[in-house]
């Protein structure tokens, strides 16, 4: 996987897309289309094997459109249930053959519409916790954009979350806070202090692993996300099954 196909079009404006990395790193390998029982599949989820510094590995990341047309059909990157279990059986596929997985994160959180609903949303989003908190391979997750609610939970439940430094990571939309809060939506200022959404409160308070430095380069930012997921995937890999899933259960346990 060539670092400058990570974040091609990522300086220091957060949330762009990070589907070139998943189209050039499985140039060479095999995308994934997964059709579940919960409606087919869902373009807001792309996932399939690439190779990684000469390994291969499962790559996740929730794609937000680049055409408005496209936007629509991801529903800006908010995933349905299909897409989560999609997720989930892409990992479960990558524990079964001992591949590491790399989660690439930014969604406002999971599609709220009755459809997704029905078809089970909140069962969906609970199974991926569930699950994936119990396979014995490293998962690391990098959170790039947006990461809310319960629809960035589901795959970020893993060994690591590592957030760009100008990226955000929260229960709900600062609006949302308001809302429940004050009943007004305009305070959504006031809500993002209050919530400490942003990475550096994030590292104080132990709930993700690091923070990876932005620049206005593009192909800098890439080398950055390299270094980390290089670093700390060799990290893991040291550790037994049952030392990684024990350090997980106790990073969760903190929380």
């Amino acid at each position: 996987m060539d670092p400058t196909f990570i974040m091609g079009s990522l300086g220091t404006v957060t949330g762009e897309k990070i589907t070139r990395l998943f189209e050039y790193a499985t140039t060479h390998r095999q995308a994934v289309v997964l059709f579940t029982a919960s409606g087919g599949d869902d373009p807001a989820i792309v996932g399939g094997i690439a190779t990684f510094h000469q390994q291969a590995v499962t790559v996740i990341t929730t794609d937000r459109g680049k055409t408005t047309e496209e936007k629509i059909i991801k529903h800006f990157g908010s995933p349905m249930p299909s897409g989560y279990r999609k997720a989930l059986r892409l990992i479960k596929q990558a524990a079964k053959f001992k591949r590491p997985v790399l989660c690439f994160v930014n969604t406002a959180g999971a599609f709220p519409s009755k459809e997704a609903e029905e078809n089970g949303q909140g069962s969906a989003i609970a199974q991926n916790i569930l699950q994936i908190s119990q396979l014995a391979i490293p998962i690391i997750t990098i959170i790039y954009g947006e990461g809310g609610s319960g629809g960035a939970l589901a795959l970020a439940c893993g060994d690591e979350v590592w957030m760009l430094e100008n990226s955000t990571y929260s229960i709900l939309s600062p609006e949302g806070f308001a809302s429940i809060m004050w009943k007004d939506s305009t305070k959504a200022d006031k809500a993002a202090e209050l919530m400490q959404m942003v990475p550096q409160a994030l590292l104080k308070q132990g709930i993700i692993e690091g923070i990876i430095p932005e620049s206005e380069k593009h192909q800098q930012t890439c080398k950055n996300i390299e270094q980390v997921l290089l670093k700390r995937l060799n990290k893991l890999q040291e550790l037994s099954p049952n030392q990684l899933l024990a350090n997980r259960k106790k990073r969760y346990r903190k929380f």
